[in-house]
This record gives structure tokens, C-alpha cells and sequence, in this order.
């Protein structure tokens, strides 16, 4: 296999910068030859930004040059979804009629990986309004996985995440509100991570009126990358402090030392899952993981976590009701047909609810808080399916009512975390019948340093899937 530095990590292109081994024009280039070689299949870089992060690499080899303090991305080739304001760039959300929505200042993430030294080569694709959990929309068209022409590769971060499986960039911007960092890793082979709620600032200067309670609370940014160790370097950039986030909250990024051996309980489906089968080839990746973790010098311990079921009920409870008021008339004026469907099929199964009941979902989210920290104070990692089942075809959100009934069934674990805002870190085990697998680890509150150290027990042992060429 050739040393293209596309190939590289985050890490070792930021190395190779500040060493004066290669320019930051160097490895913008290799990655720039490398979107135009798999892009057109892909579709995941929406807009092509290559002209001003050329003159981003230059001033970045100008910092070099001049012996300028340098961030922990400096020079390092990345791209940032189309959901979030970067100053310059139309917001599309991949929304035809969003395209004029132009941001004239930078939103949180995009500011604080430009302080890092980060170059933004692009854009990348996410289903209209970001709500599939699919890729395509009307606008852009659909993006695909490098790994299959016919599946997935997730959503609402699919681009971001077919891109850097592909080796676009090392390093991509996420965000999740339902698994949208997680189950587009899961599906391509990547590491990524859903940070605490608060622990990442998040704010568009183009929105004209704040998002919804829910929303807020459930909606994070973070990165996804090839390896563990670039999704805690991109994560550490994205964390610095931004005022215009009020949620925003100064947690180290590493906490106190956890008492040895960290325990961690293994998700099985009859015990947490409310009997949601899984499937042998996921059940099967989370006995290797856990494995991985035991040699590793982990405690594998029998213990029961408070279950992820009422928690993924709650989602729904307080994301729908809200949902119909601040978000439905406007998917319904511009939304394309697939979102319209989507969503049709998600009411068809979540019945209108009064201010009442909306209240009690809100009021009971804290018990089972309480109920995951206590839990967690004993026992610091769960081990959990990102997925009861294998990645889907595309178009598996859109089936009908009842499919879709049957898909949050078994994305449970996906709807539960963000409810809950826990930390989780998905990492690929290794790939079954030709497509990535995966599963997630699950920590306390702002102990995402606790999941990465177990994401690279686990990567360890799996090897390194990416970035791979296009297979179809």
C-alpha cells in the first residue's frame, strides 16, 4: 500500500507540519487528488471549498515559517456538515429553498477548529433538515458508502462519514441528536464520537429563533476520524469555550484517575433491551469487544444497566410534540418528498400529546438520569449495540409505519443516550459479509476520556478498516 498522505492520520499530518516534514499545501493536495478520485461515486463532499483552503494551507506554512504557536490541527485537511454556519458558505441543511441562507460569521465548531489550525476543504452531505437517519435529499442527491452501492451510509453525518472512510479527510464535523455521529460511523467503519451534553459549544448565527427544549438539550457536535486517537484530538478542539452557548459547560476534558479495573457492563438484549433480538453478527461483535476490553485489564461484570427502552420512549414524547410546532410547517413547506415521508411514518406511530403529558416526559427525564448516573457511579462503562441489526439498504426509513416502528425498536440504544446526555463512542470490530460492524461504549457525564481509552482497547484489537477505495 503506497504513503499517500491521505492515507495519514490527523495526528501525523499535524506532526509532519510542525516537523517541517511536509507543508500543509502538501497534504491539502494528496487529499484534494484523493476527493477528486472518489467523489464523483461518492457524493459525500457537497461543496468543493479547495480554493480557500488552499490559501488556508498557505497561511498556515506562512505560521510555520514564522515560528507562530500552532494549534493541535494545524495544517490537518477536515470537512464541516451543511447544517452548521461557516461564515462564507450557504446553511442548506439540504434544503433546496435553505440555499440562500448564507452565514456571515462562523458557528462554534467551525470557529474553534479554525483557531486548531484546521483546513476546511469542504462541505459535506446530510439528509433534508437532518432528520433521516439516510442520506439524500432533493438538493444534493444521494451520497453512498464507500463500502456498498446499495446501503447506507448513515445519516444525518453520512457525508462526513463516507468521506473519511474514503479518505477525503482524517478528520470530519458531526452532530447528534438521534445517533447521527454514531450510526454513520457504524456504518462505514469509523471511530466518532457523541460528546456529554454541553461539553461541545454549538450556535448558528443564522437561525431566527432558538430550537426547541428538547432540541437543545439532546443536540451535540462532534467529530468522526479513522482512529481514536484523531477523534480525541478533533473532539479537544471542538470543546474550547464559545459564549454565544449558553449550555456550554467548562468540564475537563480528562477527568480524576477511575479506580482499577474499570467495570463494564455488556448490553444484552433480554436483560436492557426490553427483548429486542440481536442479531448474531452484532451480538457476536460485542462478545469480541468485550473481550478486547478484558485483555485490555477491564472487569467484564453481570450487571443489569437501568435499560434503554423508557428512555428512547422519551425522545419521542419530548422531541414530537415540539417537533409538530417548530418543525413540521416547515418541512412541510420546503422539505422533499423522502423527509415528508419520513416523518409522516414517525407520527403515524408517536399519537398527538397534550401540554400535560409533554410536561410529565420532560419532568421524568431527570429521574432516569439520576437512575444512569447512579448506575454509572458503580459501574463507569456500558458496552452497547450502536444497532440491533447489520447496516440497512438505503430507503429503510421509508418504507411504512410499521418498519419505522420497527427500526427505533432497534436503533434503541441510538435514541436512549441523548435523553440521557451521556457520552458514547462508537468503534468499529471489524467487517462481517463485506460491511463495517461496530458497537458503542457508553460513560458517565463529561468522561468521554473514559470511552476513548476503551474505544482503542477495542480498535486495537480490530485493526485499522479505512480508508478504503470504493468497492462497487
Amino acid at each position: 500500500m503506497s504513503d499517500d498522505i491521505w492515507r495519514w492520520s490527523a495526528i501525523r499530518i499535524a506532526t509532519a507540519i510542525r516537523r517541517c516534514d511536509i507543508s500543509a499545501r502538501e497534504a491539502l493536495e494528496s487529499c484534494l487528488g484523493r476527493m477528486a478520485a472518489v467523489n464523483p461515486k461518492l457524493n459525500a463532499v457537497t461543496v468543493d471549498l479547495s480554493t480557500s483552503a488552499r490559501e488556508a494551507a498557505d497561511r498556515a506554512d506562512a505560521a510555520v515559517a514564522s515560528g507562530d504557536e500552532l494549534g493541535a490541527l494545524h495544517g490537518v485537511p477536515v470537512t464541516v456538515k451543511e447544517n452548521v454556519d461557516q461564515q462564507g458558505s450557504a446553511t442548506t441543511n439540504g434544503v433546496v429553498g435553505f440555499q440562500s441562507i448564507v452565514a456571515r460569521e462562523d458557528s462554534p465548531i467551525v470557529a474553534n477548529w479554525r483557531r486548531a489550525g484546521a483546513v476546511i476543504l469542504g462541505r459535506t452531505n446530510t439528509p433534508a433538515f437532518s432528520f433521516r437517519l439516510d442520506t439524500v435529499n432533493d438538493l444534493r442527491g444521494r451520497t453512498y458508502s464507500p463500502w456498498s452501492q446499495t446501503h447506507t451510509p448513515g445519516g444525518s453525518s453520512g457525508g462526513a462519514a463516507s468521506s473519511v472512510a474514503a479518505g477525503i479527510t482524517p478528520l470530519a464535523h458531526g452532530n447528534d441528536i438521534a445517533g447521527s455521529v454514531r450510526f454513520p460511523a457504524y456504518c462505514c467503519g469509523l471511530a466518532g464520537i457523541r460528546p456529554s451534553f454541553g461539553r461541545v459549544p454549538a450556535y448558528n448565527p443564522t437561525q431566527t429563533a432558538e430550537r426547541s427544549m428538547s432540541s437543545q438539550l439532546m443536540s451535540v457536535q462532534g467529530p468522526l476520524a479513522r482512529s481514536v486517537a484523531d477523534v480525541r484530538l478533533g473532539l479537544a478542539a471542538m470543546a474550547a469555550r464559545d459564549p454565544r452557548d449558553p449550555w456550554w459547560t467548562p468540564a475537563p476534558i480528562d477527568g480524576p484517575v477511575a479506580p482499577r479495573p474499570i467495570r463494564v457492563a455488556v448490553v444484552t438484549e433480554a436483560r436492557d433491551l426490553a427483548g429486542v433480538k440481536l442479531h448474531p453478527s452484532v451480538a457476536r461483535a460485542l462478545e469480541q469487544a468485550a473481550a478486547s476490553m478484558a485483555d485490555a485489564g477491564y472487569e467484564i461484570v453481570d450487571d443489569r444497566t437501568p435499560g434503554f427502552t423508557r428512555a428512547k420512549e422519551l425522545w419521542f414524547e419530548m422531541q414530537m410534540p415540539e417537533f409538530r410546532h417548530f418543525s413540521l410547517p416547515l418541512i412541510e413547506k420546503e422539505g422533499d418528498d423522502g423527509i415528508r415521508t419520513a416523518v409522516r411514518f414517525m407520527f403515524d406511530n408517536i399519537p398527538p400529546a397534550d401540554a400535560l403529558s409533554y410536561m410529565k416526559s420532560l419532568a421524568e427525564r431527570a429521574r432516569l438520569i439520576r437512575e444512569w448516573t447512579l448506575f454509572l457511579d458503580r459501574v463507569p462503562l456500558v458496552l452497547a449495540p450502536i444497532c440491533s441489526e447489520p447496516v440497512y439498504r438505503q430507503g429503510f426509513d421509508i418504507e411504512s409505519a410499521e418498519r419505522t416502528a420497527a427500526l427505533w425498536r432497534e436503533c434503541a440504544t441510538m435514541m436512549a443516550v441523548p435523553v440521557l446526555g451521556l457520552p458514547a463512542m462508537a468503534v468499529p470490530t471489524g467487517v462481517v459479509d463485506g460491511l463495517p460492524m461496530g458497537v458503542q461504549i457508553v460513560g458517565p457525564r463529561f468522561r468521554e476520556d473514559l470511552c476513548l481509552a476503551a474505544g482503542e482497547a477495542i480498535e486495537a484489537r480490530a485493526g485499522d478498516l479505512t480508508p478504503i477505495d470504493p468497492v462497487w
